[in-house]
């Protein structure tokens, strides 16, 4: 975890005039990436596109101040959407806005106690896969956008394809996604055709979002009701945005809090919920297309979650005449920018246990549309694929001093749940030497299942008659064995 400077914070703020332009430029395209897939997880929540834009503007706001990663954009995410359609069907919009604060608190407790450090159990193949399944949704997402249109949709998309990938090798001054909509919209508007406009994915809000409590009964029967969703949000929620943390981390080559993260994603979800609005968390789509057109600072962040509820409010009547194909064109552009290309090459160069862990990610992720299973999968694979590894590495050496009438095991390697039996097998406990020595010099005992395996095999060997001696132990498994086993080191237990 980063430690908290002043002077950095002032300058995730403020970078210079230049970087404050390329902050504003690149939040207001996170923006109009945010308006589809807000009202596309609103609907798969069964909630209106409002609540969802509400809690995309509070969110940006607070997390723009209160997040330990600039340049990322949070707001209402598809995985919480998937948690949360439940609650709504079966309680009501009430109980999902108590969920979205209880929800907020258990991410601010989280933080606080550093439960980000399950970050490090997540392996680079487990991010790719999550960053390819990603781009493969967001993909997938515009599709029925494309679906049952007239070919006017058609040219739109190609044309806004066009611009956005053709104008910045004419300048770079203002982000090619922004001309992109405006040029498609004064199209559509001089020139009127069959076009579906943002006005035609569903109710857009007319007011600004009001503080209210959640209009809940405040009793025990309400909490068990909520705190089992509030808890699945929150622990998906802070998922998705510490993999789209670790993603943002490796394209700007910094580092960045994710503490800080959990505990502003906490704050974010508290007061979206205060406001009427659905929990969400980090958008890798949004946060990618933020950070390619020249977004690094909290200002990005900001000016997507302010802007968001300028064009939404103020500018509902002209920002609904803008055509979807101008804002698939941008989300496909987002798609293709997303996919990590070299990983395909990766599967043919890199170790297979790893090409595997990253496709079981994304299959698990795109069947399911589940960031939160498919991350859960190859963090499992993960884990099965380095014990088998580690397994394979411990041996057991055996010599035999006709001298003395000893046999000695020569212990290497780790030794915890998965390689105890293994290790266990090595050994003949029906010796037929006098004295027996059991080597650990080179070997760790790391567990329980351990101790409990070296145990067995003193105690059937002294059944036995065979006078048994364990050295070598190194500290951390001599106060394991000591405090579990006491008679491996101590003959006359």
């Amino acid at each position: 975890m980063t430690s908290f400077s002043l002077s950095t914070y002032r300058r995730e703020w403020f970078d210079g005039a230049a970087g404050a332009r390329r902050d504003v430029l690149a939040g207001m395209v996170g923006t109009f990436a945010l308006i589809p897939e807000v009202i596309a997880f609103s609907f798969v929540a069964g909630i209106d596109p409002e609540v969802g834009l509400f809690a995309s503007f509070v969110i940006g706001i607070v997390i723009a101040v209160a997040g330990g990663r600039p340049a990322m954009i949070s707001g209402a995410a598809g995985s919480v959407a998937l948690v949360a359609a439940a609650l709504v069907h079966a309680h009501g919009l009430p109980y999902l806005l108590a969920a979205t604060v209880l929800a907020g608190l258990f991410q601010i407790v989280f933080g606080l106690i550093g439960l980000d450090v399950v970050m490090r159990f997540v392996s680079r193949s487990v991010r790719t896969g999550f960053v390819n399944a990603l781009a493969i949704l967001i993909f997938s997402a515009q599709v029925p956008q494309m679906l049952g249109v007239t070919w006017h949709s058609y040219a739109m998309i190609a044309l806004g394809l066009a611009i956005i990938y053709l104008l910045p090798r004419l300048t770079t001054a203002i982000p090619s996604p922004l001309i992109c909509i405006v040029v498609l919209t004064a199209i559509a508007t001089a020139f009127p055709m069959s076009l579906p406009t943002i006005a035609d994915l569903g109710r857009l809000p007319s007011s600004l979002p009001a503080f209210a409590l959640p209009s809940v009964p405040a009793a025990w029967d309400t909490l068990v009701i909520v705190a089992p969703y509030a808890l699945a949000m929150a622990a998906v929620g802070l998922l998705e945005s510490m993999m789209t943390a670790s993603v943002v981390d490796d394209l700007t080559e910094t580092t960045s809090s994710k503490a800080r993260e959990c505990s502003g994603l906490g704050l974010a979800n508290v007061a979206a919920g205060l406001f009427g609005g659905i929990a969400g968390c980090g958008m890798i789509g949004q946060t990618v297309g933020n950070i390619r057109y020249g977004g690094r600072g909290r200002l990005s962040t900001l000016v997507a979650g302010v802007f968001l509820l300028v064009v939404m409010v103020p500018l509902r009547p002209w920002v609904a005449q803008v055509p979807v194909a101008a804002l698939v064109a941008i989300m496909i552009m987002v798609s293709i920018s997303t996919f990590s290309w070299t990983s395909l090459r990766d599967l043919v160069r890199h170790p297979r246990v790893s090409g595997v862990v990253m496709l079981a990610t994304v299959a698990v992720t795109v069947a399911t549309h589940d960031l939160s299973a498919g991350v859960a999968v190859g963090v499992l694979l993960s884990g099965v694929f380095f014990a088998f590894k580690v397994t394979r590495l411990m041996d057991v050496a055996v010599d035999y001093d006709a001298t003395a009438d000893r046999r000695t095991y020569r212990v290497t390697g780790q030794i915890f749940f998965a390689s105890a039996d293994i290790f266990a097998d090595r050994f003949d406990l029906r010796d037929t030497a006098a004295h027996v020595r059991i080597d650990l010099t080179h070997a760790h005992l790391w567990d329980v299942t351990a101790v409990g395996a070296l145990e067995d095999i003193v105690a059937r060997m002294r059944r036995h008659g065979i006078a048994v001696e364990v050295i070598g132990l190194n500290a951390a498994s001599a106060i394991l064995v000591d405090r579990h086993a006491p008679l491996v080191r101590d003959p006359a237990i």
